[in-house]
């Protein structure tokens, strides 16, 4: 039975499903604004076609999971920031992110290996 979710919604959900390791990895370098944040996935990480609206949801889901937290920043002139920063939860799930991506490096390394060995009996 066909799932209900078109290919592109399923793309776009796969593409995102680290996204909150990597605002978790941009928060452990420094507290910042969402704004900033998307830039820096966007310039500086390995997020293709980040989408603003999907950062500021993680951030909203990181906050009400207690992984980070956030003041307002009024020094500035215009309106006020949000400056997230990480929690000890927050650093906690980093550090669970990293072992679930390294595990998952592995899993792939094994079939790029696999399939290398195989390759040249296969026949197509």
């Amino acid at each position: 039975m066909l799932s209900s979710m078109s290919m592109t919604d399923k793309k776009k959900k796969k593409q995102y499903r680290h996204l909150p390791a990597f605002i978790l990895l941009a928060l452990a370098e420094k507290p910042n604004h969402g704004g900033e944040i998307f830039s820096i996935l966007t310039k500086q990480m390995p997020i293709k076609n980040a989408d603003a609206g999907a950062v500021y949801r993680s951030l909203q889901k990181l906050e009400q999971e207690g992984e980070v937290t956030f003041a307002w920043d009024t020094s500035n002139p215009g309106p006020a920031k949000k400056i997230y920063q990480l929690t000890s939860a927050g650093i906690d799930r980093l550090e669970y992110w990293k072992e679930d991506i390294e595990m998952r490096i592995s899993i792939l390394n094994y079939f790029v290996t696999k399939y290398d060995q195989i390759k040249k009996n296969l026949h197509v």
